[in-house]
Parts: structure tokens; sequence; C-alpha cells
């Protein structure tokens, strides 16, 4: 009887093998599909993403402000030289009114730089003011 019932254990467990090992094949071979689905799609994002960062840096950026849409305000280093040498001022002084350093002010009358787009509107309000007006700003009599 104990050879019989070893033969039986025998047959059941390589019977049961052999069913798990069919199983796991078809697992196996689905999850071996996937991955390769998966690399296909990885492949196809990173040339998604290079041809969008590509196209991005061949357009144009334009600036974003906030607030109340802008005019179009335009910048020239000489005429901004002259309006501050019209108003009497310092590149200090200049540089009070819009919110800047002398330095700033002395390479934008230069044209080494350029001011920001936060900053054209702050110089378009300088240009409407007058001699007065702007030392009245600056707190000087």
């Amino acid at each position: 009887m104990t050879t019989f019932a070893n033969q039986l254990k025998n047959e059941i467990a390589r019977i049961a093998k052999k069913e798990v090992r069919a199983e796991t094949a078809q697992l196996k071979q689905a999850s071996a599909k996937f991955r390769s689905e998966i690399a296909a799609l990885k492949r196809h994002i990173a040339t998604l993403e290079a041809a969008v960062k590509r196209l991005s840096k061949s357009q144009p950026k334009t600036p974003k402000m906030v607030g109340a849409p802008v005019e179009n305000l335009r910048f020239r280093a000489d005429g901004f030289g002259t309006l501050r040498k019209k108003l009497g001022l310092s590149a200090e002084q200049m540089g009070k009114l819009i919110g800047v350093s002398a330095l700033s002010v002395y390479h934008w009358e230069q044209g080494k730089s350029r001011p920001r787009a936060s900053h054209l509107p702050a110089i378009a309000a300088v240009r409407k003011l007058g001699k007065k007006e702007a030392l009245a700003k600056l707190g000087k009599p």
C-alpha cells in the first residue's frame, strides 16, 4: 500500500507541476509582451518630449504679464538716455524712479542690456513725467 500511495502522490505532483508550468508559461509570455509594450511606449514618449522641447526652443517666447493688459511698450537706448538728461536726473535717481539700480540704467543707455518686460510700464510712466514731477517723486524740491 505504501508503494501505491507513493506512486499516487508522485503522479499527482507530476500532473500539478505540469499544470502550473503551463499556467506560468502563459503568464511569462504575457509579462514579456507587456514589458516590450511598455518599453515601446517609453521610447515613443521620449521622442515626443524631444520634439516638444525642439519646438519650444524654435518659437519666440512671449512675456506673460499679470494684471491689466499692457499696450505695446517699446524701448530705445538712445531715447532713454535723452529722457534722463531732459529730466535732469542722475542714473541713480532714474533708477530709484523705475525701481532698478544705477548700473542697470547705465547698461540700458549704452545698449549693453535691455530692461525686463516688468520694467517697461515704469519707464513709460516716467516718460509722462515732467522735470518738477520727477523731482517731487524723488522727494527733492
